[in-house]
């Protein structure tokens, strides 16, 4: 196997959960330059075009440096500073999906991202360490390494719902957005199943990292939880 012989497409958001279908490999990894943000609007399948519920996307660093709304939010939620593309980080997963069946799940996968998304590249660096499918192994191993994270990299398609589409909701008060995700559903069901089952399998995914979790702090998607949960106990 080598990358021209099938199809890498990176989740970082519902796709960690519920993968594309025909994928034969899955392999956690780390993307650098980019954070997870629930700043995409969905009107199909996590709320309705009345009632748009909120889903995530990824906002790269040249956007958080050139917005100062961006990079309050950053601040706010950053534990150390950050300078350059390499400080931010966000874990994510890469499935590799087969020649023969790539173009039908690429054609899947459009319909499911086509509120906002488009088709991006993005370089994974990938957890290689908890892998034990010898012949996945031994493909992955014919990868360069990173020189700076010693990581085999390779490049991924990746959905953004980037900051100029139509969907795309940009900064908003935390427990807003909470709000929203507490009160919609769509076709494919509540917004709060979508972000709770997003950080259970995150959680699970960190388990299987080589360096420390608090390498990947996720603080505002640990609050985003919170909000959410905490104010469903009031009810």
């Amino acid at each position: 196997m080598t990358q021209d012989d099938g199809v890498w497409v990176l989740g970082y958001g519902s796709l960690i959960y519920k993968p594309p279908p025909h994928y034969q490999y899955r392999v956690p990894s780390v993307i650098y330059g980019y954070k997870r943000r629930f700043w995409q609007s969905s009107a199909d399948h996590r709320g309705t075009p009345e009632k748009p519920g909120r889903v995530a996307t990824l906002i790269p660093f040249k956007d958080i440096h050139e917005r100062p709304e961006f990079l309050k939010d950053s601040m706010r939620y950053r534990q150390r500073e950050f300078s350059k593309p390499e400080d931010l980080r966000t874990l994510a997963v890469a499935y590799y999906i087969p020649p023969e069946n790539a173009q039908q799940a690429l054609g899947f996968l459009d319909v499911r991202e086509q509120d906002g998304y488009t088709v991006q590249r993005v370089e994974a660096h990938l957890e290689t360490a908890s892998i034990n499918e010898p012949e996945l192994q031994k493909a992955l191993e014919l990868l360069p390494k990173h020189p700076r994270t010693g990581k085999r990299v390779l490049k991924t398609l990746v959905y953004i719902g980037i900051v100029d589409n139509d969907s795309f909701v940009g900064p908003e008060d935390i427990k807003v957005t909470a709000n929203v995700i507490r009160f919609s559903a769509g076709l494919s069901g509540h917004n709060q199943e979508y972000l709770l089952k997003l950080y259970s399998a995150l959680s699970e995914l960190s388990n299987s990292l080589e360096e420390p979790l608090h390498e990947l702090e996720d603080s505002y998607l640990d609050e985003l939880v919170r909000n959410v949960t905490e104010v469903n106990k009031k009810y």
